[in-house]
């Protein structure tokens, strides 16, 4: 979508003389008109579930709410968190989830802990522990995360093998770094943490009837960290949150005598992540920002005027 976007955006600006932007220039133009988009989402989310109380949106092919929720839900993630040390964790971050979090929706944790310890051999589809007790302690369907791996990984027991062996539904000790790895196993119950402010966390702790417990987890959120109570939950614990679209960037063969040929091929080449009925919204909102770069205000108001007009037809 992001050649049609800017082949359209060239067109419209060289129809009428008014410049041209450059490659680097459109994909700075882009990432913040993607940006724009997504974040309308959730205002436009918001309006219709208004619209829905007020008993003024439709149902079936109507129910506009349901759109914006399918779009949103392409952003969503769900992964382990990176302990940084006994209960506090890392939020999801590029160092270590892979993206960035624009909204964490919910936090869970597991409700028992079976056992712990460090895989001794690398197997393919196994857990193997030379010191454990896997027949007293574990049952098919428990769950075993490996904490290594940025971020951790898990797998269910399939089968057990023996005392020191389990076959897991999945290989998350197969590589030889995961020698000696870390590893819980839980039960599969999982509860969601309740997030509260730092404020209130210290009256909770301070009370045994409202202290947070694992069956009531609770945690508190700061600037990169997230602190999970009661301390006893160190590990294990999964995020649900939507992440920001990645960076949009129109790759291209720099031609000796003219001008730039798109190539998709390209190690750095990023589509935009937004549904293909997004484009004309792409293409007035670049637009803008293009007129503010080469001074031209007939763009700017061009781009806006198409895209007023469209948000009144979505009303």
């Amino acid at each position: 979508m992001i050649n049609s976007v800017r082949n359209t955006v060239l067109s419209i600006l060289n129809k009428n003389n008014y410049g041209y932007i450059s490659p680097s220039d459109f994909n700075l133009f882009a990432k913040q008109a993607q940006m724009d988009i997504f974040e309308d989402y959730f205002y436009q989310y918001n309006y219709q579930i208004q619209k829905e109380n007020a008993r003024q949106s439709g149902t079936g092919y109507a129910d506009i709410k349901k759109g914006y929720e399918e779009v949103i839900e392409m952003f969503s993630e769900t992964k382990y968190l990176t302990s940084n040390s006994n209960n506090i964790f890392f939020l999801p971050a590029p160092l270590y989830t892979g993206d960035d979090y624009y909204l964490i929706n919910k936090v869970l944790g597991f409700e028992t802990e079976v056992t712990t310890g460090a895989a001794t051999l690398v197997s393919a589809g196994q857990l193997v522990d030379a010191v454990a007790s896997f027949l007293s302690e574990v049952q098919i369907g428990d769950v075993v995360v490996n904490s290594r791996p940025t971020p951790p990984i898990s797998a269910t027991v399939t089968s057990i093998v023996d005392n020191t062996t389990l076959n897991l539904s999945a290989g998350i000790f197969d590589d030889v770094l995961d020698l000696g790895a870390e590893y819980s196993i839980f039960k599969p119950k999982q509860n969601e943490l309740e997030k509260v402010t730092l404020s209130k966390i210290t009256m909770l702790n301070n009370s045994m009837l409202t202290a947070p417990s694992k069956m009531f987890p609770a945690y508190t959120q700061e600037i990169d960290k997230l602190t999970a109570y009661p301390s006893a939950i160190n590990s294990g614990v999964l995020c649900q949150y939507f992440r920001y679209p990645k960076d949009p960037k129109w790759t291209f063969v720099q031609l000796t005598d003219g001008e730039p040929s798109f190539d998709s091929s390209q190690p750095d080449f990023q589509d935009f992540e937004l549904p293909n009925d997004d484009e004309p919204s792409l293409i007035m909102k670049i637009l803008q920002y293009a007129g503010m770069s080469i001074r031209e205000i007939q763009a700017v108001q061009f781009g806006q005027a198409q895209d007023q007009e469209d948000s009144q037809e979505e009303r």
